[in-house]
């Protein structure tokens, strides 16, 4: 067992006061007392690392280069040509195929091929969409242990690789004991009834102390290399005071990976940056402000992430398949492209966001999914993604040249949590107001 200090995440929807959910709090900067949390690690003992002291005069940053340093797998062929340009929003339109939901915040495919969704509820339920229609039981009922609402609750589902034959999957929730707000990510396993999950499977991989009430993060998803990222926020407040983004000695504003696949209850891949040292193993990325919601493209494995601002920009960062790890993403140097005023960790050069957009458009990002399905040809290719409070969808698209194009597309009305696709690759967004949506063709 080691001891670790661990500060806490921000679930990256500015949610509304009158859906039970407040927007994205812009609380005053003072700190908590942060105590140490004993989390199981299977292999050795993690040192701190030394961070520079503050600079007095920002130094140049630079940007990751456009040639990735790691060399690329080869992609998969694709079943469609790629677009060539974001196609017009008319042509298409989100269609509700659920009702009746409670403060959805995610959508997730299990990889069985069933056809079924699962839709996860904040203050505890996982939902099954099948056949049309929600199922009336859930398929795990955590609401006697989830700590409910605000910026908190059950944020984050993905289903192991080998789910069909393992049954295997993995959660991410807050819970409060003693008055203290933890974030924890387990494993559980599906019962004999494939709707059914058993509640006492569950076996804990990492519960971090959260020293505020906002800022959670809590996506988690299963990349092409079968090890599981985990995004975590800042661990609250306003301004990440307690300088999670930038400091590799917490979790906190950090994208992990971990292999859940070997040690106990999980091991480090080889890999990652900081397994010889300079940091917490765990960490993949870092400069993170609050995640709410990272995806990997299907095809061709690059990543997504949606980064929710602090007062005037909202972020989309972007890494191409077999980036190597240690990004920095810039938090709280930079808020999207622009300085805020922290002090870097000088050890890697920041990388910026590959669209932002500012608080005069939008309040909150949801990260989204690229769209890989066959139904909608002429959008194959195109990353969609959304603003929570405002109810806006973007396309986003790398063009041949590698400039990115990036159009408003949709005014949906809807309080965007999240969006998810299905086996096939078809989008979904869900509505934190109780519904599901699917992008269809008019």
């Amino acid at each position: 067992m080691i001891k670790r200090l661990v500060p806490w995440l921000l679930l990256g929807c500015a949610l509304l006061s009158a859906c039970g959910v407040l927007p994205e709090q812009k609380v005053p900067t003072t700190t908590n007392a942060v105590g140490t949390l004993a989390v199981p690690d299977a292999t050795r003992e993690v040192l701190p690392a030394t961070l520079p002291p503050p600079a007095t005069e920002m130094p140049p940053l630079a940007l990751l280069s456009d040639t990735p340093t790691a060399t690329l797998p080869p992609s998969p062929t694709p079943t469609l040509p790629a677009a060539q340009q974001i196609p017009d929003p008319a042509s298409v339109t989100w269609e509700v195929i659920a009702r009746g939901l409670r403060q959805p915040v995610g959508v997730v495919d299990a990889g069985d091929h069933s056809g079924r969704l699962f839709i996860l509820e904040q203050a505890g339920l996982i939902r099954i969409w099948q056949a049309g229609s929600l199922l009336p039981e859930p398929f795990l009922d955590l609401s006697g242990v989830v700590a409910c609402c605000g910026e908190r609750g059950l944020l984050g589902l993905a289903f192991h690789p080998e789910y069909v034959s393992n049954g295997f999957f993995y959660v991410n929730y807050t819970l409060e004991r003693a008055g203290t707000l933890f974030t924890r990510v387990s494993r559980f396993q599906v019962s004999t009834e494939a709707n059914r999950a058993d509640p006492a499977s569950e076996r804990l991989l990492l519960e971090i102390l959260q020293p505020f009430e906002n800022h959670n993060g809590g996506m988690l998803a299963f990349g092409p290399d079968g090890t599981l990222y985990i995004g975590l926020g800042d661990g609250g407040s306003g301004g990440d005071p307690l300088g999670s983004g930038q400091s590799l000695d917490t979790l906190l504003g950090k994208l992990l990976r971990i292999d859940v696949d070997r040690g106990e209850p999980y091991a480090i891949p080889a890999d990652n940056p900081f397994i010889d040292g300079g940091g917490l193993p765990e960490i993949w990325a870092y400069g993170l402000r609050n995640p709410w919601r990272f995806s990997f493209d299907p095809l061709t494995g690059d990543l997504y992430i949606g980064d929710v601002g602090q007062g005037e920009w909202e972020e989309i960062d972007f890494l191409p398949a077999g980036s190597p790890g240690g990004t920095n993403f810039g938090w709280n140097v930079y808020e999207g492209m622009h300085q805020y005023g922290g002090a870097p960790n000088l050890s890697t050069p920041l990388v910026f966001p590959v669209a932002e957009y500012g608080h005069d458009v939008g309040q909150s990002v949801s990260g989204g999914v690229v769209y890989r399905g066959t139904a909608l040809p002429e959008w194959y290719g195109v990353y969609l993604y959304g603003d929570f409070s405002m109810g806006k969808v973007w396309g986003l698209l790398q063009l041949a040249d590698g400039k990115w194009q990036n159009d408003l597309l949709f005014e949906t009305g809807a309080l965007i949590s999240s969006f998810g696709q299905d086996a096939s690759g078809e989008v979904y967004l869900v509505n934190y107001n109780g519904e599901l949506l699917r992008l269809v063709g008019r």
